[in-house]
C-alpha cells in the first residue's frame, strides 16, 4: 500500500492512513523504510492471539477510527484495503457496516481451495464479495473477477503495487548507504559460492510438510559450492522444527528475521529461491531469479506460466531435483518482463479513484 499513499500524498489528495498493526514486529520497519506515519495505529498485536480474536478486535477498533473526529465531521468517500490478509477482510466488512465505499488492491488472485492459501484465500474472496472498487493486478485476476460476476465496469487492471514498491526501494537503495543489517548478513556469506534464499511461514506446512522441506535443504546444503541463509520466521511452528533439523549445519545460515530492504538485497544476491511466499513470487522476476514454491497450489500463476516459478509443494526429491537443476543450468530470464507490473500501479488506482469517486 506504500506506493498508493504516496501517490496520494503526491496529488495532494486528503486521506488518513490505518494500521492495525496485525504484525508488529514486521511493519514498524516497513513504515520506516517507506517514510509513513500512520494517523491510526490499532496495535492489535497479541502473542498467540486466534484468528477469531483478532478478527472482533479489528471490528470493534474500527468502530473508534470511523468515529473518530477527523472522520466524524467529513464524509469518507472511500476505504481501501489491500491484499489477503485478516485485516483486509475484516477492515472491508467494518467499512460495508458503515455504508461507505471499499476499494481492494491486489484483488482477484485465486486459487479456489478454501485450504490453501488459509485462511487467506477465503479473506480475498470475502473481500470480494464487499468490494465496491477491484484493482486487479493482472489479466489473470480479472477473469476471475468477471467469472465471479463482478460488474466489469468495478474492474480495472492495474498491474500489483509490490513491483512499485520495489522500484521505489530499489532507488531508495541506491542512494542510501547499505545497513547496519545488510552488511552484517553480507559478511557471513561466501561471495564464491551459490546462495540459495529460503523463506517459509505458510500454515499449511506446519508439521510435515515443513520437514520435509528441511530435510530437502540439508541435503542440498552438502554441496560444496552453494550455501543457504534461512530468514526463520518466528511462529515457534517454523521455529522449533527449522532450529532442531538445520542449525549448526554445514553451510546454512539461520538468521532472524530481516526488515524489507535486506531482503530484497538478499533476492539481488541469490542464486536460487526456495519460498512459500506470494510477495516473493510477485518480486523475485523484477531481479530475474527462479522461485521453488513450497505449495501445491499458487493465486500467482503468471509467474509460473513465464518460467520464474515452479510449484513443488513439500515433496522432498521435487525440490532437491528442481533446485539442482536451476543450479547447474541457470535459466535465462534476458527480455522476459515482471509479469506483476511496471511500476505504475498506485498511479492508475489515484487515477481511477480521481475519476470514479463520487
Amino acid at each position: 500500500m506504500a506506493p498508493v499513499i504516496h501517490e496520494l500524498k503526491k496529488q495532494k489528495l486528503d486521506f488518513k492512513v490505518c494500521v492495525t498493526a496485525q504484525h508488529r514486529e514486521m511493519l514498524d520497519q516497513v513504515l520506516d523504510f517507506f517514510e509513513i506515519v500512520p494517523d491510526y495505529d490499532l496495535d492489535l498485536m497479541q502473542p498467540d492471539q486466534t484468528l477469531n480474536q483478532l478478527s472482533a478486535n479489528i471490528l470493534l477498533s474500527m468502530d473508534t477510527v470511523f468515529d473518530a473526529a477527523g472522520l466524524r465531521q467529513a464524509q469518507t468517500d472511500i476505504v481501501l484495503v489491500q491484499g489477503d490478509t485478516t485485516s483486509a477482510a475484516m477492515v472491508s466488512l467494518a467499512t460495508f457496516h458503515r455504508r461507505i465505499k471499499v476499494g481492494h488492491v491486489e484483488a482477484g488472485l485465486r486459487t479456489y481451495n478454501k485450504a490453501a492459501p488459509f485462511p487467506e484465500e477465503v479473506n480475498r474472496q470475502l473481500t470480494a464479495r464487499i468490494a465496491d472498487f477491484h484493482f486487479a493486478p493482472t489479466s489473470k485476476a480479472n477473469s476471475n473477477l468477471l467469472t465471479e460476476q463482478i460488474p466489469k465496469d468495478h474492474i480495472f487492471i492495474t498491474g500489483n503495487t509490490v513491483v512499485d514498491a520495489l522500484q521505489w526501494a530499489i532507488a531508495k537503495m541506491e542512494f542510501e548507504p547499505f545497513s547496519k543489517e545488510i552488511q552484517e548478513t553480507k559478511i557471513l556469506l561466501n561471495p564464491n559460492k551459490k546462495l540459495i534464499l529460503v523463506t517459509g511461514h505458510r500454515r499449511e506446512n506446519f508439521g510435515k510438510g515443513l520437514i520435509h522441506i528441511c530435510e530437502a535443504l540439508l541435503e542440498l546444503s552438502e554441496r560444496e559450492d552453494i550455501e543457504l541463509i534461512y530468514p526463520v520466521h518466528l511462529n515457534p511452528n517454523v521455529t522449533g522444527p527449522v532450529q532442531e533439523l538445520l542449525s549448526h549445519k554445514k553451510n546454512i545460515h539461520l538468521i532472524a528475521p530481516v526488515s524489507y530492504p535486506t531482503m530484497l538485497w538478499l533476492m539481488q544476491e541469490c542464486s536460487l529461491i526456495i519460498s512459500d511466499s506470494g510477495g516473493i513470487q510477485e518480486e523475485a522476476p523484477t531481479f530475474k531469479k527462479p522461485v521453488l514454491v513450497t505449495r501445491e497450489v499458487s493465486e500467482r500463476m503468471e509467474g509460473v506460466e513465464a518460467g520464474f516459478s515452479f510449484l513443488m509443494g513439500t515433496d522432498k526429491n521435487k525440490i532437491l531435483t528442481e533446485a539442482v537443476r536451476l543450479l547447474n543450468h541457470p535459466p535465462d530470464f534476458t527480455g522476459i518482463e515482471n509479469p506483476y507490473g511496471d511500476g505504475k500501479a498506485a498511479f492508475r488506482i489515484v487515477e481511477f479513484l480521481k475519476n470514479r469517486i463520487e
